[in-house]
């Protein structure tokens, strides 16, 4: 995907920000252009003024975004991926766990999820980023409970796993 996206505006500086942007948002391009969030409408304005940028380039962002069947293929249909718990976790009794990882290995999530199911953790809420996208990719799980000393020892046992971090 991103090779496509970087081919496609090569020549741009600012648009492949707006399109990162647009994808870390959720948001997806109409028939007529315009930029949405699910089903709310997003103002060029408002997407410009996040990015520091005029919003004449976003809306021509968006322009190209149409006229380009691949892209337009996926920013079609681009969704927000949901209400993140991790700023709430100790409103709500959970805890969240930032893993950074080797993204390319596999098996990283099985091997997280089997350790905090061997110790009876509930995961809640799961967010891999995307390498390709983040430089330095995160897992984020959001586990119902606390998270015990012993489970955070296997955690770090795990060979693919670089670093943990802990909210409350």
């Amino acid at each position: 995907m991103w090779t496509n996206i970087r081919k496609e505006f090569e020549r741009q500086v600012v648009r492949p920000e707006i399109v990162r942007k647009m994808i870390e948002c959720g948001m997806r391009v109409s028939d007529d252009e315009k930029i949405y969030v699910d089903d709310v409408e997003v103002d060029y304005t408002a997407v410009a003024n996040a990015l520091d940028v005029d919003r004449r380039v976003v809306k021509s962002t968006a322009q190209q975004i149409r006229q380009n069947r691949y892209l337009y293929s996926l920013f079609s249909k681009t969704r927000p991926l949901g209400t993140s718990l991790v700023d709430v976790v100790s409103h709500l009794g959970y805890t969240a766990i930032i893993i950074e990882a080797d993204p390319k290995s596999p098996g990283v999530m099985a091997g997280v999820a089997e350790i905090l199911a061997r110790h009876g953790m509930v995961v809640r809420q799961a967010v891999a980023e995307d390498p390709e996208m983040v430089p330095d990719a995160k897992m984020t799980l959001v586990v119902a409970g606390q998270l015990t000393g012993q489970a955070l020892e296997e955690l770090n046992g795990l060979k693919v796993v670089r670093s943990i971090k802990i909210l409350k």
